[in-house]
């Protein structure tokens, strides 16, 4: 009788054990996900913001000179895709925040692109590209994939959206990277942008990959490779510092001095 009572007990209370080991495992993979998804928002944030010098510039001196317009045109899109892609799907309100922030902040830099274009010429063709990926493409193919697709199709359509026009904005670092190859310099390479890269590739990654989001894991992996092998040149291309001592890094007795301490460059 014994122990017929006390399988009815065992049955009954655990059930309720396994509940709360569940309830406890689940909140702590929760809390490494957000943590996670908020260290990604503070590091795209980073990302995002780092041509804020070269924006500085371009308003201090009230022209463009050679920059290009295209890239910020690219990462605008590819912003409000991510922003549309975490509205869209559950539980992934931090990809639509950071990329809503990022939004605003490729939109101030069109602005002052448009604001100090160095030519007439560049003015226009900023202005048709930008009301064409950045306000046309992104309004006929949201309303599309909201009339017509549904459910999980819709957030798997725009997520291979985001994977794409990321991949495309990745031409820059590659177009970098070339650049430092066949100058044999990082001088158009800066390092804090090539190491922001390589964080935030890094720890989006770990957030795909706890949450299982393929869609987020793929571009931002290829941004962490990326990241990694602009490092790698960084190391193999980077120059000394000439001492300040000494012009054109030549001593007294004309011989050539060669610094002790090398620096990076950024």
């Amino acid at each position: 009788m014994n122990d017929w009572k006390l399988s009815i007990y065992s049955l009954k209370f655990k059930p309720r054990r396994d509940s709360k080991a569940f309830i406890k495992t689940f909140s702590a993979m929760f809390s490494i996900i957000a943590l996670f998804g908020v260290l990604g928002n503070i590091t795209t944030g980073l990302v995002y913001l780092s041509p804020a010098k070269t924006f500085w510039r371009i308003a201090r001196n009230r022209s463009t000179e050679e920059f290009e317009s295209i890239p910020y045109i690219c990462k605008l899109l590819n912003a409000y895709q991510w922003v549309y892609y975490g509205i869209i799907k559950p539980d992934s309100v931090l990809v639509a925040t950071i990329n809503g922030f990022g939004a605003v902040v490729e939109l101030v830099f069109i602005v002052i692109f448009l604001m100090f274009a160095s030519t007439q010429k560049m003015r226009v063709r900023t202005a048709i590209l930008f009301g064409a990926l950045d306000l046309v493409f992104p309004a006929v193919s949201f309303l599309l994939m909201q009339l017509l697709l549904h459910g999980q199709l819709r957030i798997d359509i725009s997520g291979m959206f985001c994977v794409v026009f990321s991949m495309i904005t990745y031409s820059s670092p590659l177009s970098a990277m070339k650049t430092v190859v066949s100058s044999k310099s990082v001088e158009y390479m800066p390092f804090l942008l090539s190491f922001f890269l390589f964080i935030n590739g890094g720890v989006w990654t770990v957030y795909a990959f706890l949450t299982r989001d393929y869609f987020i894991g793929i571009p931002n992996g290829t941004g962490f490779l990326l990241g990694t092998a602009q490092l790698i040149l960084y190391v193999m291309y980077m120059k000394p510092k000439p001492s300040k001592k000494i012009s054109g890094n030549n001593s007294e007795d004309g011989s050539k001095q060669e610094p002790l301490i090398s620096s990076l460059v950024s």
